[in-house]
């Protein structure tokens, strides 16, 4: 029997949040007991505006990626852009190159075919500098790229890295490199998807057209303390917070060029709030005389964007905040002034370039994608792009970017409201397809094409690609089954591995994340592509993929990826001695507890509590994914008032009446259609878990359950 488990949390933890941030019980409660208690993590999901993300210029390296692509341009020099072959790969190639062209860039893009291995190829530095290209720029991919890239640059080709992959413990060079993985790329967030660092590449581009671009700009603040007055200093680079100084003064008793001021504000932009007022306290500091530095007054620039802080002091902006609400800058009068200044700065560029708009609401829809497909934590960040890529999808048919149009029309999913599980299961595997069968270069034409049946056409084959895609991977599931259970045993119980070179290439991947998902330990499938072994793994319960791989490195051609899911190639000659090092590595690693058969209850709701507002509960809880499951409700002794098998021929499922509050619920359970009359009875009193969601058909919701697990009540029988 499967474990339920339901953590137990306090009043007063629910009601510090429902005071702080206004949620109702229920939710905070939720919230809790999933540890989403600190105002950094709340934030995103109290929030979607794109204002929340975090900016491109926290990368370390992207001033100078961005320098280099300028310079391209001005130079008019060939660039390459390079990808990978899955959704995250084609969409980042897709965002890089609309955004280079629309440029007026000399931009091309290449992506693995066939069999062509994964990453940066010597052949494809030969072809593109035969061609008299010089900059190479790889997205999701070249991280790992060590000899390719050093060849590039033998043959006078520049390189830059936008990846998101796990580095390895020597760096490509020499390269530009934008990974937030790197120890030092200084961004706060390392789980974006490679699109997603892609987009941030575009978004410095774009910003980099603005008079705002590498200035300078100083924030200054000069507020009383006792009988002292502090002056606030933050030292701003492209949005980004650089320095910072604070320097208290007693009046009188030093002149401004004996403190620290005129050195941290030399050959910056001095930006204040309210230039009469800051002016005048400056004075009574050091005297009218000492001050001689320029001040610039930003308030009635904001004020004709934001008319309602015409006449507001900074104190009363800092309480306007809504990041001070979560915490994530200081709730002080400079993290007020530094909050609103990039409002203005974001909206003057909005204003000033109001093409910009569009293209990144087109970007975000395949940054969407790209986070779903590519199984990206659903926390920080990655929740405000899928909230923004799914409510653009849903704004209208006419905001849907070309090429994805196309493609929803054909899966007949266009016009429909679409939710994170729409774009995971149905979008994203079709356009996986293509790359899994070796024609990534497919999915970018339907993305890149002007002509629109064209378009139509491409979706139309991507859809029958993924039909072919189903059908090799149910054959791959043939033939792996019992070399799958034999390995277990083989490899101590710790690893489930398939070698069979009748498995497509395309398909090694999912046939990993299916046997991982049986076996519950972490899998490897390989296969064989001439002389090359092809291998991909998923990995669970604590074992880190690519170091795993790692300790085997010397074998491969190249290896990589992330925690969870990596790939890796070596010769087939060598086949002996992988498996063999294989079993070596078997015995030393560890795994942690098995959870297969245990769920973590986010809520009790007792039966007066069963309306659909619970609906409305889970959905603040979307996107849901990776480290952020679907809420998970329990509630006890609830009286099954009827119940009847279904299904397309065979009826495998079973539905379920439960009595709610002033409602009757229907519950579906897939394919547990057998234990109705072994197990459960109507009439019976039983405990659930279930997701609470809406039933959306000929346009009307109705509110029902999608069971979990089920168990007779201690008192089972309505006596």
């Amino acid at each position: 029997m499967a474990v339920w488990n339901k953590k137990n949390i306090t009043k007063s933890e629910i009601e510090e949040l429902q005071k702080k941030y206004g949620v109702d019980a229920l939710t905070a409660s939720i919230m809790v007991r999933r540890n989403i208690v600190e105002g950094r993590d709340i934030l995103y999901f109290m929030e979607s505006d794109l204002r929340y993300q975090h900016y491109p210029f926290s990368f370390s390296a992207m001033e100078d990626a961005v320098d280099r692509i300028l310079d391209a341009r001005e130079e008019n020099e060939k660039v390459l852009i390079f990808g990978d072959r899955d959704v995250d790969g084609i969409t980042a190639t897709t965002v890089l190159y609309d955004c280079l062209s629309t440029m007026g860039m000399d931009v091309s893009f290449r992506l693995p075919h066939g069999d062509d291995t994964y990453g940066l190829s010597k052949a494809a530095v030969d072809d593109f500098t035969a061609a008299y290209g010089s900059l190479i720029i790889t997205v999701d991919c070249g991280i790992s790229n060590i000899e390719e890239i050093a060849y590039a640059s033998e043959k006078g080709c520049d390189v830059i890295v936008i990846d998101h992959h796990n580095p390895p413990q020597k760096l490509p060079e020499p390269a530009i490199i934008v990974d937030p993985k790197l120890e030092d790329s200084g961004y706060p967030f390392k789980d974006i998807s490679g699109c997603a660092v892609v987009y941030k590449l575009v978004s410095a581009l774009r910003f980099s057209q603005s008079e705002w671009y590498k200035q300078d700009i100083t924030l200054l603040n000069v507020h009383p303390v006792n009988e002292a007055y502090t002056i606030e200093c933050l030292k701003l680079r492209n949005l980004v917070p650089v320095d910072r100084l604070d320097e208290t003064v007693v009046p009188g008793t030093v002149g401004i060029t004996q403190t620290r001021l005129p050195a941290f504000l030399q050959g910056q932009s001095i930006f204040v709030w309210d230039a009469q007022t800051v002016g005048k306290l400056l004075a009574e500091t050091f005297g009218q005389k000492s001050v001689e530095f320029n001040i610039f007054d930003i308030r009635p620039e904001v004020a004709k964007i934001i008319p309602k802080v015409a006449e507001a002091s900074l104190l009363s902006v800092k309480d306007m905040s809504r990041f001070a609400r979560y915490g994530n800058h200081p709730a002080t009068e400079i993290g007020g002034f530094y909050n609103i200044f990039v409002t203005y700065i974001q909206q003057r560029l909005k204003s000033a370039f109001p093409g910009m708009a569009k293209d990144e609401e087109y970007d975000m829809q395949l940054v969407s994608l790209a986070a779903l497909a590519d199984i990206m934590p659903m926390k920080d960040e990655n929740r405000i792009f899928v909230k923004q890529g799914l409510a653009s999808l849903n704004r209208g048919i006419d905001h849907v970017r070309p090429g994805l149009k196309e493609l929803l029309s054909e899966l007949k999913l266009l016009g429909k409201e679409l939710t994170s599980t729409d774009l995971s299961w149905v979008v994203v595997s079709n356009l996986n397809a293509a790359g899994r069968l070796g024609n990534a270069e497919l999915a970018a034409e339907l993305f890149l094409t002007k002509d629109q049946a064209r378009r139509e056409q491409v979706a139309r084959e991507i859809v029958s690609l993924n039909a072919e895609r189903k059908q090799l991977s149910l054959d791959a599931w043939t033939y792996a089954q019992i070399q799958a259970q034999n390995s277990v045993s083989l490899y101590n119980s710790k690893l489930c591995v398939v070698i069979d070179e009748r498995i497509n290439r395309g398909v090694c991947g999912l046939l990993a994340g299916r046997l991982m998902g049986t076996y519950n330990i972490p899998s490897l499938v390989v296969t064989f592509v001439g002389d090359i072994a092809i291998g991909s793994m998923r990995s669970c319960r604590g074992c880190d993929a690519t170091r795993l791989l790692d300790m085997m490195g010397d074998i491969f051609l190249n290896h990589g990826g992330h925690v969870c899911a990596a790939g890796f190639s070596f010769n087939r000659s060598r086949l002996e001695e992988f498996e063999q090092k294989l079993k070596e590595v078997s015995a030393v690693i560890e795994l942690s507890d098995s959870h297969a058969d245990q769920y973590d209850v986010d809520a009790e709701v007792p039966q007066n509590y069963l309306t659909p507002s619970l609906v409305e509960t889970a959905h603040f809880f979307e996107p849901t994914g990776e480290d952020n499951p679907p809420v998970l409700f329990m509630t006890k002794n609830i009286k099954v008032m009827n119940a009847s098998v279904f299904g397309r021929g065979e009826k495998l499922h079973l539905k379920l009446e439960i009595q709610g509050k002033d409602c009757k619920w229907p519950a579906l359970y897939w394919n547990k259609a057998d234990i109705l009359h072994s197990q459960i009875e109507v009439g019976d009193r039983v405990d659930i878990l279930f997701h609470a969601e809406y039933n959306i058909y000929n346009g009307m919701k109705a509110p029902q359950m999608i069971i979990t697990d089920i168990r007779k009540s201690e008192n089972s029988s309505d006596n």
